[in-house]
Order: C-alpha cells, then structure tokens, then sequence
C-alpha cells in the first residue's frame, strides 16, 4: 500500500490540471502563435510560469486504484498487476481468468 499522503497529493494535482487546463491551453495558443507581437507572447508566457506547477498535466502519476501502487500500472484496467492478479485470482475482474496448464 502506498503512503497515504502521496496519493492525496496525486488527488490534488488531478484537481489543479482539471481546474486549470483551459487556461494554460489559452495562454499556451498565445504563446505559439507567431503572428501575434513578441511582447505579447512573451506577457503570456510569464503568466503560464507564474501559474502553479501542480496544475500541469505532466506532474499527474498513473496509480492504482485498488492499492496506490506507482509502478507496474496498467491503463486500460486502472490498476497495478499485482491488484490485477489478487482480484483476477478471486474473480473479480470481468473477462480475465486464471490461466492453468
């Protein structure tokens, strides 16, 4: 099991990119777009660096669901391998069997 206190954090930073990301993604279009004067650009890209970093998508980490596990996450089910095997061993996880031979 993870710490407690980093997945919370990871909860928070998905909240941040959520409440933040139409306005990074306005001020990022200011930035690339060429045809706008470079002090423009440039007022724009300091208001994105003053803007708090836990709101960029990037600082988000994939976790599991089940345990809170950083490492060997698989996207398409949401959770780690291990929490994947415990619950596909008791059948929890439609579609998945144990594999026997």
């Amino acid at each position: 099991m993870a710490k407690v206190s980093a997945v919370e954090k990871n909860k928070r930073r998905r909240k941040t990119v959520a409440r933040d990301a139409e306005k990074r993604a306005a001020l990022k279009a200011i930035i690339k777009n060429q045809e706008l004067p470079i002090e423009e650009r440039f007022r724009a890209s300091l208001k994105l660096a003053d803007m708090p970093r836990d709101g960029s998508k990037t600082r988000i980490r994939n976790r599991c669901e089940v345990s809170g596990r950083p490492r060997g996450y698989y996207r398409k089910l949401g959770m780690s391998r291990i929490a994947l095997r415990d619950l596909g061993n008791t059948g929890k996880v439609p579609g998945v069997v144990k594999s026997s031979w």
